[in-house]
């Protein structure tokens, strides 16, 4: 009730001018205390009866005072604000943080992303230490969709000599066609302000090429696709500190992990040891719960960083659980374990999957709950409420894009508690970009073992032929081959074919529908050499170590992803044999679509051994930013294109600091305006106890703005749409609320001018009226010294000034999801 004692030092009731005896309120209320307390108490007991008659009354004032046609003000907030914060704000509160702490975990944040920007964009550096993604006009071809940061989307026609007016020497121009006509720009001054246009879907063509004539409509794009980065920067810096915030005492360092390193059988490349090391540092060194992703070719040694994090943990006295996407990898998983630790007869290893009978799962679920195993391998059922963790400790997730979402969020919820080491040869692009802006660690494994070499990748229309003659080399040299497919609906007919051909050969089928028996003995089988060719859906696209393998046929090449197509190679080429990876498609006509054959081209050209991380990249900016940052934000990204988009997120990153807003305590907000609201003895008679329905708006506004929006929802539920007093005393605390959490200290006016003051940056200011929806509310703003100021164009009545402060603050409020609130 503060801010309402301050604005109406006084409660009375009086009579109408009519001369009637009308009941009459007027908030606020008196201060505890002062004379007028006690007459007020008399009156809250006055006011505790409800007459029904009066309800009837009361509702037909509202509909005489308030048309139906006009436009809710409040209702209108509530939508706004659920639409822009409710996925942010609408959960549990997060506990206030102090002042410098929030320097100090803000300062972690900027280091953690100059280590990532500097680490894995290091190649993107325009000598100017900022990190740009502008192209080279001599590398465009006519026809090209360009993006001219200051003009907007034109097309490309090409480079010619001309010779300028004041100058007699001819110079090279750019040439870019837009709407309304053709643009000539000097090379030399353009290629600093130049990106090739992609579009965060399947083609490359933009809605519209910008005009030349009206540079407006483009500035709005480019403002539109800032604002939608801020959003994501901010949502990334809270989710992130909240990380920060998390404790755990450092694992020990101890003599143990020196003696499991030295098992390793082979010699470590230089990568591989730098991946320990960052591995072992997040462990020991680090309070914080470790977030990191180890991105390295298949065989490249990113199990071993695993191993020696388990060992850590568990020699710590923890629980680690190892998460697989199919059970044939957690299979393997589990073997690859059970022999490392056979040296250490006291750490249990366990497998829990779809192979086991009822009994023998509830026999694991139980010793998992006691603590009687230390390692736990698995598919997603040990995401289930089920398995319960004694002591869980680490989590290690391998090729987590293989997961569905709510496996995904079910091991994010994960990140919160305890350590995360996600391994992955192409991560998927939400993973890539988290690493690429420094909120994720990530350590890069690109250097190959001695004894690999580079697979040979054939892409060509489907032949028969072509395929019993790969199969016949690899045959004929002693080998294994694998013949994959996208679906299952194909194998047998795939099956017939090869037996036909080669009735002297072990085939058999393998796809994740078949009893588990039976694709456990096939898999073994097929292991151990006796079976030499597997016809098989993508089940085998990650894990599988097959030395003796180094054929793969992929057929109908069409249907599988990037990031699919680069795992399902890498089941070849483990050993130092030649390996060799067939790419079918139907026919060319198939392959019209240009991200499509831009995904093939991108897998022949990534056929160097370490590859993997640059395809994700490509991978990324093919496919776009649908699966980075949610569909809400690709119509931002295809505003401007990727490659601006992407320099402006690095732009907005380097200065997060910037976009801090320090809000303000709901008590410490003045609203100066003389204004007082008059309800009726009918709405008093409608209302159950006004005066405390009063106090709890108060109350609920001290609180925040979800608490004051939940008792509005509330009030009118049970009374209807307010009067317009009513509807003043409400807005009142609206506005204070609102002023509290965007950092204005006070609201006055003085005759046509309206000032906010406040402490916000220059910056800060920007961000909001950018914005702002509304051209009139954004247009009248100005920020001067201390104060945002707006100059009307004549003096409002006090009700009518109540609404535009209003209507300019909800406008304001918009804005908050793009500032860091600390």
């Amino acid at each position: 009730m503060a801010a309402l004692r301050a604005a109406h030092p006084t409660g009375t009731v009086g009579t109408a001018g009519s001369g009637l005896p009308t009941r009459r309120l007027v908030f606020g209320f008196p201060a505890r205390g002062c004379p007028c307390w006690r007459r007020s108490t008399r009156l809250r007991a006055r006011l505790n009866v409800a007459h029904v008659e009066g309800i009837h009354v009361a509702g037909q004032l509202q509909r005489k005072q308030r048309p139906e046609s006009e436009v809710d003000g409040i209702g209108a907030l509530h939508e706004r604000i659920r639409k822009e914060l409710g996925k942010r704000d609408a959960g549990p509160t997060a506990p206030a943080m102090e002042s410098a702490e929030a320097e100090r975990y803000i300062s972690m944040v900027k280091q953690q992303q100059e280590r990532g920007l500097r680490k894995l964009k290091g190649e993107k550096g325009d000598g100017e230490g900022g990190y740009g993604y502008r192209v080279d006009p001599y590398t465009l071809r006519p026809g090209d969709y360009v993006v001219h940061k200051r003009v907007g989307v034109g097309r490309f026609v090409g480079i010619k000599y001309d010779v300028a007016r004041d100058s007699a020497e001819p110079m090279e121009y750019l040439f870019i066609e837009y709407a309304d006509g053709m643009a000539k720009l000097p090379v030399k001054k353009s290629r600093k302000m130049l990106y090739r246009y992609n579009l965060p879907n399947e083609t490359k063509k933009p809605r519209a090429l910008s005009k030349l004539s009206d540079t407006s409509a483009w500035e709005r794009r480019r403002t539109k696709g800032k604002i939608a980065i801020q959003k994501m920067v901010v949502d990334l810096m809270e989710l992130y500190l909240h990380r920060l915030k998390q404790k755990r005492p450092p694992y020990p360092k101890t003599s143990g992990m020196e003696q499991f390193a030295s098992l390793f059988p082979f010699e470590p490349t230089q990568d591989q040891k730098q991946a320990f090391i960052d591995v072992e540092n997040d462990l020991t060194e680090r309070e914080t719960p470790m977030d990191r992703l180890i991105c390295g070719d298949v065989g490249f040694g990113k199990t071993e960083v695993a191993l020696r994090a388990i060992f850590c943990v568990v020699e710590a006295g923890r629980q680690a659980m190892v998460l697989a996407p199919t059970i044939v990898l957690a299979k393997q998983h589990f073997d690859v374990i059970s022999e490392r630790f056979s040296h250490y007869p006291d750490i249990k290893v366990g497998l829990l999957s779809r192979f086991q009978t009822k009994s023998e799962k509830e026999s694991y679920l139980s010793m998992i709950k006691d603590g009687e195993l230390d390692i736990i391998v698995g598919t997603h059922a040990l995401l289930g409420n089920r398995v319960v963790y004694n002591n869980l400790g680490l989590l290690v997730v391998d090729e987590e894009q293989r997961f569905g979402v709510k496996q995904k969020e079910r091991i994010a919820s994960f990140k919160t508690s305890i350590d995360v080491l996600t391994l992955s040869a192409t991560p998927i692009p939400r993973t890539l970009y988290l690493a690429l802006t420094g909120f994720r660690d990530a350590s890069l494994i690109t250097t190959p073992p001695p004894e690999r070499v580079p697979i040979k990748t054939n892409l060509s229309s489907y032949s028969k032929e072509k395929i019993l003659e790969a199969i016949k080399f690899e045959l004929d040299r002693g080998g294994q081959v694998f013949y994959v497919l996208p679906r299952i609906k194909g194998l047998e007919e795939v099956m017939e074919l090869l037996e036909e051909s080669f009735p002297q050969v072990s085939i058999a089928i393998a796809h994740g529908k078949q009893y588990s028996k039976q694709l456990e003995d096939t898999m073994e089988k097929f292991c151990l050499g006796e079976i030499k060719i597997l016809i098989c859906t993508n089940i085998v696209e990650s894990g599988l170590d097959i030395q003796n393998a180094n054929t793969i046929i992929i057929q109908d090449v069409h249907q599988f992803g990037l990031a699919q197509l680069y795992q399902l190679r890498g089941r070849v080429g483990r050993a130092d044999k030649e390996a060799f990876a067939f790419l079918f498609y139907p026919e060319k006509s198939l392959l019209s679509d240009q991200a499509l054959q831009e995904r093939l081209a991108a897998l022949e050209e990534c056929h160097e051994l370490g590859q993997g991380f640059q395809l994700a990249e490509r991978d990324m900016a093919i496919r776009g930013f649908g699966n980075i940052f949610g569909e809400q934000q690709t119509g931002d990204v295809g505003n401007v294109g990727i490659d601006l988009f992407f320099e402006m997120l690095f732009e907005s990153l380097s200065k997060v600091e910037e976009h801090r807003l320090v809000s303000l305590p709901y008590d410490t907000v003045q609203l100066d305006i003389s204004i007082n609201a008059h309800l009726s003895s009918d709405y008093i008679d409608h209302l159950e106890n006004p005066l405390e329905l009063i106090n709890d708006a108060e109350m609920a506004a001290q609180k925040d703005i979800w608490a004051l929006m939940h008792f509005t929802d509330s009030f009118r539920r049970q009374y209807g749409k307010e009067p317009l007093p009513m509807e003043i005393i409400l807005k009142k605390l609206y506005v204070r609320r609102m002023a509290a959490d965007l950092g204005i200290s006070r609201i006055y006016n003085m005759g046509k001018i309206v000032c906010m003051k406040t402490d916000m940056s220059k910056r800060v200011f920007k961000i909001m009226t950018d914005s702002m929806v509304s051209e009139v509310h954004r247009n009248s703003l100005v920020f001067e010294g201390d104060e945002i100021k707006a100059e009307l164009l004549l003096e409002l009545p006090a009700g009518q000034l109540l609404n535009w402060i209003f209507q300019c603050l909800s406008e304001l409020y918009a804005s908050l999801p793009a500032l860091v609130k600390y």
